[in-house]
């Protein structure tokens, strides 16, 4: 019987987890930008072919929880977080493109 209730709330906790991850249909609006808000679009991403865990890692953006890291243009610039692949190769660059990102 214990070995069922544990499995019943290994179960509940897995299910529970995966409807508060964020869904790739859903936008997150960053509106804290002087240059206006920028909308991350979940499903650009995957539609692009891009996995979740290519930026929710350790390095870039370690929970997938808005806030928890500070997102700055010179970070970007630098390469990382969106810069690592907003440089132009791998997708549009960042300091070339303001506005694909930043909207007024």
């Amino acid at each position: 019987m214990k070995k069922i209730m544990l499995l019943l709330t290994i179960v509940s906790f897995c299910a529970v987890t995966a409807v508060m991850a964020v869904q790739p249909k859903k936008t997150i609006s960053f509106d804290k930008a002087k240059m206006g808000a920028v909308e991350f679009s979940g499903s650009v991403h995957k539609d692009a072919g891009f996995k979740c865990k290519e930026c929710h890692n350790k390095e870039m953006f370690p929970k997938m929880k808005q806030g928890t890291v500070e997102i700055t243009m010179d970070k970007i610039y630098a390469g990382e977080l969106c810069g690592k692949c907003h440089d132009g190769t791998r997708a549009f660059s960042a300091k070339k493109s303001c506005k694909r990102c930043h909207v007024k």
